[in-house]
């Protein structure tokens, strides 16, 4: 009976959500009053584990699953025939999965169809020229090679930040940015590394928010260049900003106004890589003048992000993005993975004023 109801009421939810989805009040409303509270909560009691709780219940649930699959596979061998068996083990994991799915849209899917971070901070993310797109690109790679030279490096000359350092100083990073912005207000509670990163990595993923258990969580194996961009990336989902690129232009500029070397250089890389990304395509001569403006530390960090995650070029990796990509299509982010790119027009919205009078 008790799978029954949880296959039910987790149903209804689902059906719930997808019926609203074009409900801006209502999801509003559900954002503020509901979703926000439960993950400040939340957040504060995880805050008191020293370990990523969500990596944790992840790995349970998996073992828990392959152990339940294998003892009810045993059982029907042993005992052939019992058909109401199947059954059951059909209704536990279907029930159980269709659970993890309704709390996942209630405490997540909702951000997606209330009020983004763009309309609750009022900034603007309009079409940009290639002039203005230009200019600001030109100002972030300044700002690489001057922060490049603040930054630990390693005897081959690659940034070696010290990441623990970096989740230690994580709870700080929104502080200023959230008195700008109010909307960015949460517990100050830092972001946790993950021990199994290497198997992130597998996937194509530098960190993940757990909505479940409000958590902030980081890839410990990547080069450390990005690292603190990546923290203050998931700590904006941690403050309800959903969309991937409000996420990262929170990140760079949360960082730039935090002020630590290793954050601004970090969220510096961050975005001339987009922007660079998108001028590379809109004024292919325009890029290559400024690209050669890049110092060779950063050329040299660039460099070593790619060998890195060049080795990681798998039909495994693959499969991952194909899998996101889908996720972001069914919240109706119609650029898919492309949607990191789009922080552009933020980015350059934002800056170029403050580059044009400088």
């Amino acid at each position: 009976m008790g799978r029954h109801i949880l296959l039910l009421v987790s149903g209804a939810v689902i059906l719930l959500h997808l019926l609203t989805r074009r409900s801006y009040a209502f999801n509003r409303w559900l954002s503020t009053f509901f979703v926000r509270p439960v993950h400040r909560a939340l957040s504060r009691v995880t805050a008191l584990v020293p370990f990523s709780v969500a990596e944790a219940l992840i790995g349970l649930a998996a073992v828990g699953a392959v152990v339940y699959i294998i003892i009810s596979v045993t059982r029907l061998i042993k005992r052939p025939g019992r058909g109401g068996q199947v059954y059951i083990i059909i209704l536990t994991l279907a029930s159980s999965a269709l659970a993890v799915y309704a709390g996942f849209c209630l405490l997540w899917g909702v951000y997606y169809y209330g009020d983004d971070f763009a309309a609750q901070s009022g900034l603007k993310s309009e079409p940009v020229s290639v002039q203005e797109l230009q200019t600001v690109t030109a100002y972030f790679a300044s700002l690489c090679n001057d922060y490049a030279e603040a930054v630990a490096r390693d005897e081959s000359g690659c940034c070696a930040t010290d990441r623990a350092a970096v989740l230690a100083k994580s709870p700080e990073v929104y502080a200023e940015t959230a008195r700008r912005y109010p909307c960015l207000a949460a517990p100050a509670v830092r972001a946790k590394g993950v021990f199994f990163s290497r198997v992130m990595s597998y996937t194509d993923f530098t960190g993940f928010f757990f909505p479940f258990t409000a958590e902030a969580n980081v890839n410990l194996d990547f080069p450390p260049a990005l690292f603190a961009a990546t923290v203050a990336h998931e700590l904006a989902h941690q403050r309800g900003v959903a969309k991937e690129q409000e996420a990262n232009f929170c990140a760079v500029l949360s960082s730039l106004d935090y002020g630590d070397p290793d954050y601004c250089y970090s969220a510096c890389l961050l975005a001339y890589t987009h922007l660079g990304n998108a001028l590379h395509d809109a004024d292919n001569k325009a890029w290559r003048a400024i690209y050669d403006t890049l110092s060779e530390p950063v050329l040299r960090d660039f460099a070593a992000s790619r060998a890195y995650w060049q080795q990681f070029e798998t039909p495994v990796q693959s499969v991952s993005n194909v899998v996101y990509e889908n996720f972001l299509y069914s919240y109706d982010q119609n650029l898919g993975l492309r949607s990191y790119g789009a922080c552009v027009d933020l980015l350059v919205n934002f800056f170029y004023p403050i580059v044009k009078g400088m």
